[in-house]
C-alpha cells in the first residue's frame, strides 16, 4: 500500500523541541575553585559534577539565595552519594565501549557542559546511553542542545537581530513546554499559522505527484512506465546535496530564508499554470509511442518536486526563528499538519472529485464522462494560489535580519565527517535495504486493485476512511516509541509490515468476478489500515531513533542527512519494483475467432487476426478495441511481491535485526562527531 500521508504527524512535539531548542546560558550557574561535588534541589532530580573554574567566591555570595546551590557537608561520604545519584554519561570519555556508569565513577571532573549535552532520553535502558528513573524528562533537552561553550552556538546567536546585552538572560528551560496553543503569544500563533500554509502549499504538489497521478496515468501506462514517473519524488529524497547552499547563499535586504522562498514560489506558481494549461495533452503523450513520452512528463512533475524540495528546505530553517525557543514544537506540528492536510487534499479529496462515477452519483442529473475536478483545472487554481500567498508573504512579512552566514565548504565538510563514523554507515545500509521486503506492497497493489476492476471512487474511500485510522492509531504508535526502546518498536512494525505484504496479496487474488461488493470493499480498508499503521508504527519509531542519536552541535545537518537516507531508501527501489512486475508478467491477445492462443505475433492493424502480447496498456487496449481479449497467464504482481517479503525475512533476520540492536546498544558519545572530523 502507499506510504500514508500522515506519516510525520506522529513524531510528536517533544523531538522537535529537543533537537532544536537552543540552550541559553545560565547566570546562576556556580562553580567553586575545587573538585567539589554539588547536589541539586529534589524537584528537578539533576546530578551535575561542575568542572574546575575560576569564578570569584564573592559571585557566589551575591546570587539569588532560592537558587543557591549549597555544597555538601564535610562529613558527607561523597562517592557514596556520587553512586546513589542518576548516572551521566561522559561523552568526553575516550573509552566508548564502556557503559555510562563506570564513566562517572572514574571522572568526577567532568564538564558541566558535557554533562548537560548527554542527558537522558524516553529509553528506561541505561546501557543505550541513557539515565533511568524520572530526571528522563528533565535532562532530555539538556542532552540535545549544544554544550555552552561552543563559540558555534554563541556566533549564532549573537548574530540574531534580536540579540542584545541589556536584558538579562532567561532562565535555562527545564520541561518541554506543553502550552496550548491559545496559550502561545500572538506572534507565535501568527508564525505558527503561517509555517501551516506554507508547509501546506508544499503538500499540493506533492500528493498529486506521490499519490494522484499514478492512478490517473494507469489507464495509459503499464507498472513499468509508472516505475518511470516515480523517479519524480526523487528531489525529495535527495534535498541533502543542496540544503548547505540554501543555508549559506541569501541576500541580506531580502532575508535568509524568503531569499529562497519568495521566487521559489514564483516559480513553481507558473510552473503549475503552465502544466494546468497543459495536463490533458500532457497524460495523452506520456501514454504514446509505446510509452516513450512518460520522460517528458516526468521531467515537468521532477521540476515540481524540486522546488517544492528546496522550499521545504528554507522553510524548515526559517521555523526555528519565527518561533520562540520555548515554543519550537510548534514548528514540527506546523510542518506535519500542512503538510499532510496538503496531501490529503491532492490524494484522497482530489483522487473522488475527479472520479465520474463519484461525481455522477453525488452532484449530477445527467452523467458525464469527466469528474468535478480535472488535473488541469486543480493546477492551475493551485498554481494562481502560489502567486497570491508569495505576493503576500513579500509585502506583508518581515523576517528578522541576521548576520550570521554558514560556510558551505564547511557544512559539507561536516555531513563527510558524519558519513565517515561506522554507526552511521551500517545505519544507512539498513535504511537502503530496510523497506525492500514491502516495496511491492506500496508501488503496486493499489494499481493492481484498479487492474481487477476496483474503481476509483472505491479507492479514495478507502483512503478517506483509513486517514483517521491512521492518526488515532499513530498516536500509540508514538506513546510505544517512548515507553519501549525505539528499534524494538520499529522491528516490530518491519514484521507487521511484512505480514501486510502477505495479507495484501490474498486480498487482491480474493477479487470477486461479480465486481465490488460491500464484503469486499470492508476487507480492502482493513488491509489498508493495517498496512498504512505498521508504516506508521515504523516511521515513528525510527525518528525518535534518529532524534536521539544525532550530534546536537550539529543537529539539523544530521538529521536531515538520517531523514534523507531512510527517503530514499523507500524512493530508489520503487522504479526497479515497477519493473519487475512487468518482466514477470505474462499476457496474450486473443482474437474473437480464437478460443486458445496459437502464435504470438503482433498485429499492427485494427483488427486482431492473430494473438500477440498485451502486456503493455497501450497494446491491452488495442487488443480490446479490436475485439480481443487480453487473458494474463502469468501475473508478475504476485511474483513480485513474495520475491520482496522473502528478501525482506532474510535481510531482517540475517543482518537488519541484529544490527539495529547494537546500534541501539552504543552509547551517545559513539555517534558524536569530534570538530576535527567536522572540519569546523
Amino acid at each position: 500500500m502507499p506510504t500514508p500521508l500522515g506519516q510525520s504527524f506522529f513524531t510528536g512535539h517533544s523531538s522537535f523541541a529537543s533537537e532544536y531548542t537552543p540552550e541559553l546560558p545560565s547566570h546562576n550557574n556556580q562553580r567553586s575553585n575545587t573538585n567539589q561535588a554539588y547536589l541539586i534541589d529534589q524537584s528537578t532530580e539533576l546530578a551535575e559534577i561542575p568542572r574546575k573554574s575560576t569564578s570569584s567566591p564573592d559571585r557566589i555570595a551575591h546570587t539569588d539565595p532560592k537558587s543557591r546551590i549549597e555544597p555538601l557537608p564535610e562529613h558527607t561520604n561523597l562517592a557514596e552519594d556520587i553512586e546513589k545519584a542518576p548516572l551521566i554519561s561522559d561523552p568526553g570519555s575516550d573509552n566508548d565501549s564502556e557503559p555510562e556508569s563506570s564513566q562517572m565513577g572514574r571522572k568526577p571532573e567532568s564538564s558541566n557542559a558535557h554533562l548537560q549535552s548527554n542527558g537522558s532520553s524516553t529509553s528506561s535502558h541505561s546501557h543505550n546511553g541513557h539515565a533511568n528513573g524520572k530526571m528522563n524528562k528533565n535532562l532530555e533537552m539538556r542532552r540535545k542542545n549544544a554544550v555552552l561553550d561552543s563559540p558555534t552556538q554563541t556566533a549564532h546567536l549573537m548574530a540574531r537581530e534580536g540579540f542584545s546585552l541589556d536584558n538579562e538572560p532567561p532562565p535555562t528551560p527545564i520541561h518541554t513546554s506543553n502550552t496550548g496553543f491559545l496559550d502561545l503569544p500572538q506572534q507565535d500563533r501568527r508564525n505558527f499559522l503561517l509555517l501551516v500554509l506554507l508547509y501546506f502549499l508544499q503538500g499540493i504538489p506533492m500528493g498529486l505527484a506521490g499519490g494522484s497521478v499514478p492512478f490517473l496515468l494507469k489507464k495509459h501506462l503499464s507498472y513499468g512506465q509508472i516505475g518511470v514517473f516515480t523517479l519524480a519524488s526523487y528531489p525529495y529524497s535527495l534535498k541533502l546535496l543542496w540544503s548547505p547552499i540554501v543555508d549559506a547563499v541569501w541576500s541580506a535586504k531580502v532575508g535568509r530564508r524568503k531569499s529562497w522562498i519568495l521566487p521559489i514560489q514564483f516559480f513553481s506558481g507558473f510552473g503549475m499554470i503552465y502544466m494546468g494549461s497543459r495536463a490533458a495533452k500532457m497524460m495523452v503523450a506520456a501514454g504514446a509511442e509505446d510509452g516513450s513520452g512518460i520522460w517528458t512528463f516526468t521531467c515537468w512533475w521532477f521540476f515540481l518536486v524540486f522546488l517544492c524540495a528546496t522550499q521545504d528546505i528554507a522553510v524548515d530553517g526559517w521555523a526555528l526563528t519565527l518561533l520562540s525557543p520555548s515554543n519550537l514544537s510548534y514548528a514540527s506540528t506546523a510542518q506535519t499538519v500542512g503538510l499532510t492536510a496538503g496531501q490529503f487534499l491532492s490524494f484522497t479529496v482530489f483522487l473522488a472529485f475527479n472520479s465520474p462515477e463519484f461525481a455522477n452519483k453525488w452532484f449530477r442529473k445527467t452523467p458525464l464522462d469527466v469528474g468535478v475536478m480535472t488535473l488541469g483545472g486543480y493546477l492551475s487554481f493551485w498554481g494562481w494560489a502560489y502567486l497570491i500567498v508569495t505576493l503576500g508573504l513579500a509585502f506583508l512579512k518581515r523576517e528578522e535580519k541576521t548576520k550570521d552566514r554558514d560556510g558551505i565548504i564547511s557544512v559539507y565538510k561536516s555531513m563527510l565527517g558524519i558519513l565517515k563514523l561506522r554507526n552511521i554507515q551500517t545505519i544507512i545500509i539498513i535504511h537502503l535495504i530496510a523497506k525492500l521486503g514491502f516495496q511491492a506492497n506500496d508501488a503496486a497493489t493499489n494499481l493492481k486493485l484498479l487492474d481487477k476492476g476496483f474503481s476509483q471512487e472505491d479507492m479514495a474511500l478507502t483512503i478517506l476512511i483509513d486517514f483517521p485510522f491512521e492518526i488515532s492509531l499513530g498516536y500509540y504508535a508514538g506513546r510505544w516509541s517512548t515507553a519501549y526502546p525505539p528499534i524494538h518498536v520499529w522491528c516490530w512494525g518491519f514484521i507487521c509490515r511484512l505480514i501486510a505484504a502477505l495479507i495484501a496479496q490474498a486480498t487482491v487474488m480474493m477479487f470477486p468476478k461479480d465486481g465490488v461488493q460491500t464484503w469486499y470493499l470492508l476487507t480492502v480498508i482493513a488491509s489498508h489500515i493495517f498496512s498504512t499503521f505498521s508504516s506508521t508504527m515504523m516511521f515513528v519509531a525510527i525518528s525518535a531513533f534518529h532524534a536521539r542519536i544525532a550530534d546536537p552541535v550539529i543537529g539539523g545537518t544530521y538529521m536531515t542527512l538520517l531523514a534523507t537516507v531512510s527517503n530514499l531508501g523507500g524512493t530508489f527501489p520503487r522504479f526497479f519494483i515497477l519493473k519487475l512486475v512487468d518482466a514477470f508478467s505474462a499476457a496474450t491477445c486473443i482474437p474473437p475467432s480464437q478460443s486458445s492462443p496459437t502464435d504470438v505475433t503482433k498485429d499492427k492493424g485494427s483488427s486482431i487476426i492473430s494473438p500477440f502480447s498485451c502486456i503493455l496498456e497501450a497494446e491491452r487496449d488495442r487488443c480490446k478495441d479490436g475485439g480481443g481479449t487480453c487473458v494474463i497467464t502469468r501475473d508478475g504482481y504476485y511474483i513480485t511481491n513474495i520475491f520482496c517479503v522473502v528478501i525482506g525475512i532474510i535481510t531482517f533476520w540475517g543482518f537488519i535485526r541484529p544490527a539495529a540492536r547494537r546500534l541501539q546498544a552504543l552509547p551517545l558519545r559513539a555517534w558524536r562527531l569530534s570538530e576535527d572530523s567536522a572540519g569546523r
